[in-house]
């Protein structure tokens, strides 16, 4: 092995949880700063509770809630929208013109037709 090139290890390093739980273990640093630990975490204590150190949960829930209105209003927003303005196919065009051609056609007095032939 190379010479001077690994780092010091110490045997007792003491480990400071943010709970207010320490224990030592052996590392290259002097000291360390945790913030869950086994006596905190919800896997080995059982709990059932958020592990949120930076506000994530809230910014996700926010995010959903944000996300779950603009759908709610998009879905209001469009059966509010009129039918009429939506492009409409040739074929419902046709259907439309020969639906009405059909109801004039019902309400319209019948009248005969006399051809007069001049022989």
């Amino acid at each position: 092995m190379k010479a001077n090139i690994h780092p010091n290890w110490n045997h007792d390093t003491v480990v400071t949880c943010s709970c207010g739980n320490t224990f030592t273990t052996g590392s290259a640093l002097k000291t360390i700063q945790v913030d869950i630990c086994s006596a905190c975490h919800p896997f080995f204590t059982g709990e059932m509770r958020f592990v949120d150190r930076q506000g994530r949960v809230d910014r996700f829930r926010a995010k959903m809630q944000l996300a779950q209105t603009k759908q709610a209003s998009a879905k209001k927003a469009k059966k509010t929208t009129d039918k009429d303005n939506t492009p409409k196919s040739y074929q419902d065009i046709l259907r439309e013109q020969r639906s009405t051609l059909q109801q004039e056609a019902k309400t319209a007095p019948v009248e005969k037709k006399v051809e007069v032939s001049a022989n």
